[in-house]
């Protein structure tokens, strides 16, 4: 138990909150407004951003991609050079909120921000940001973790910095009502998957970090179940308090992480533009059947305390594809038109990006990457 915490993002939560930005953002910051498809002038929060920003010199930038690429924000980044912008507000989802991470470092980079994604360079410096969340999934609103993709050669990669946190966040349920059951779906998944690649890994006496996680489980849960309430805005609120709290990395705190599911699935996203949280429902239950032998004592505790299911591994892992399924994710790459090259593409990727064994124990090797995806491939 030995860890060090911190996280500088202030959290507004609720109906309404997005008045609050007028006070948050400083008077003499010139912000540009970041969005994507434009679904935030038909769900009102465009508007509500317009009004607090009465008084604040602003301009925007629209089009944000899921999946958000450099070719697009590094359109972003010469608006905001020639516009004298320094502020970054973020208003969106997970892909807004990482493309506005990558354009706020990037910014003030003289190299190719690309390096910060392949590692050739770390950021010293970016424009502060404040996120208006509209969509509950990846928790990227509060946290140091960026993800972008890069259309001319089929990546997606990640890097971490603390010049990534947000400085505020406004989480407000009731812009979700607009969202389709896909992203709703979408949603609880990759929540889920984001507690499990921090809890399903070893045992440990971390009795707040599992309780914690647990908890959050259950709650993913009760929301697969009632999934035909999912219009509420109960519904909606509990589903974005608990993504937001799946992957603050208050759970990671002392704990032994995986993440070999993410990697996976990002390649999944880079070549066949799988939605993220999609990415993940083909891959988790099969690498757990994988990865047994390492798993299993913490599967069991998950099954019994969260499922209520002792001593059968393959129970916990089927009741796990049934919640997937049940919110409209599939568990199986035959679900999607995927060529028989995924995996040589897979495996190409990972040996270009040094990714030869990862999880864990560090024993996901390119063999058993293969194997995962040979068993989502089996109807």
């Amino acid at each position: 138990m030995e860890f060090s915490y911190h996280n500088p993002t202030g959290i507004e939560f609720g109906k309404g909150k997005i008045k609050e930005i007028a006070n948050l953002i400083p008077k003499d910051k010139k912000v540009l407004v970041v969005y994507g498809g434009g679904s935030i002038k038909k769900n009102g929060a465009y508007e509500q951003v317009i009004e607090a920003l009465n008084g604040h010199k602003w301009v925007e930038f629209g089009g944000v991609e899921v999946n958000p690429t450099v070719e697009t924000m590094n359109k972003a980044v010469e608006l905001v050079r020639s516009e004298g912008v320094d502020f970054i507000l973020a208003v969106g989802g997970g892909s807004v909120i990482d493309g506005s991470k990558y354009l706020a470092a990037a910014s003030l980079y003289d190299g190719d921000g690309w390096n910060f994604l392949d590692g050739t360079a770390v950021v010293e410096k970016a424009l502060p940001i404040g996120v208006v969340l509209t969509l509950a999934a990846t928790g990227s609103e509060s946290n140091n973790l960026t993800v972008v993709s890069r259309k001319t050669t089929d990546e997606k990669r990640m890097y971490f910095s603390d010049y990534s946190y947000p400085k505020f966040a406004v989480l407000d349920p009731s812009f979700m009502g607009t969202l389709s059951d896909r992203q709703l779906g979408n949603g609880l998944v990759d929540a889920f998957v984001h507690i499990s690649e921090q809890y399903l890994t070893k045992t440990n006496d971390l009795l707040v970090n599992d309780g914690y996680a647990e908890t959050l489980y259950k709650g993913l849960v009760t929301l697969a179940n009632k999934w035909e309430e999912r219009r509420t805005l109960w519904w909606q609120e509990n589903l974005m308090h608990i993504c937001n709290q799946a992957l603050n990395f208050q759970l990671a705190n002392g704990v032994c992480q995986d993440w070999s599911t993410h990697i996976i699935g990002h390649e999944l996203t880079a070549f066949y533009n799988l939605d993220h949280a999609r990415s993940l429902a083909v891959v988790l239950p099969h690498l757990l059947r994988e990865m047994i032998e390492e798993k299993q004592e913490k599967l069991a505790q998950f099954g019994k305390n969260v499922f209520g299911i002792e001593n059968n591994n393959e129970a916990i892992i089927k009741k796990i594809e049934e919640i997937f399924e049940s919110v409209g994710v599939p568990t199986k790459l035959t679900e999607y038109e995927i060529d028989n090259k995924v995996i040589e593409n897979v495996h190409n990727a990972f040996k270009s990006h040094g990714y030869l064994e990862i999880g864990e124990n560090g024993t996901v090797t390119l063999e058993k990457v293969a194997n995962i995806l040979n068993r989502s491939m089996v109807a």
